[in-house]
């Protein structure tokens, strides 16, 4: 879990430097397609096999929207107006939203103030770290601060979403499952909203890209799942 918060608080450095060479979408759409490619590695080396089934692929689709696609868009765009600490911390709602999600639709998650407490101090220990004057920048009429906290909520769904359908899948089949039905969301998307993801990068930019990509999406899944 540590090495996780090491690996994730960097994507939104890293993600910060890519926004500044192409657009959110664009930024997404490397991010899935990396990392999907790290994950299918992982599942050819190991040895399991993903279900050829509709039900299964219906649901990593769903779950690709809610896990990848709609709060790594968010959270990009809402990037280009705020700085990454605060989004670090914004984004540390997630455990809120997530325990309020699973006591409204699993049974056996009840929101215990235990449970509640525990959300609110992990939100209270990203603040501490990133330091207090990241909450400097904090305003509820900020649309990007508000597409962060849109990125969490979703983050929340999709957790239980993942409880829900992809229980009984191998974990690594379904997070690659996961991450190539939101690539290929994301193409079709970026292309309508983008364009084609520019190549002329620099390589400073580059190698953002293949940080979160690689480390921050595909690696950073195989230790989480």
């Amino acid at each position: 879990m540590m090495l996780l918060g090491l690996i994730w608080g960097a994507s939104f450095t890293t993600v910060a430097i890519a926004i500044r060479e192409m657009g959110p979408f664009q930024t997404v759409l490397w991010r899935t397609g990396l990392g999907a490619l790290v994950l299918w590695g992982a599942v050819a080396l190991i040895g399991v096999r993903a279900p050829m089934t509709w039900r299964f692929w219906g649901s990593c689709a769903v779950m690709g929207v809610l896990n990848n696609v709609i709060p790594f868009t968010l959270m990009a765009w809402g990037q280009q107006s705020i700085e990454s600490g605060l989004t670090s911390i914004l984004n540390a709602s997630a455990a809120v939203f997530g325990a309020l999600v699973a006591a409204a639709v699993l049974r056996d998650e009840r929101l215990t103030a235990r449970r509640a407490a525990g959300g609110a101090l992990g939100v209270a220990g990203v603040a501490a770290i990133t330091g207090a004057e990241a909450l400097g920048g904090l305003d509820p009429r900020s649309l990007g601060q508000l597409a962060v906290l849109g990125g969490a909520l979703s983050y929340a769904f999709a957790s239980t979403w993942g409880r829900l359908t992809l229980g009984g899948a191998s974990p690594i089949a379904a997070a690659a499952g996961m991450c190539t039905m939101a690539f290929v969301t994301m193409i079709p998307l970026t292309l309508a909203v983008e364009g084609p993801p520019p190549l002329d990068l620099s390589p400073r930019v580059w190698a953002a890209v293949a940080f979160y990509g690689i480390a921050g999406t595909g690696f950073a899944y195989l230790i989480y799942w």
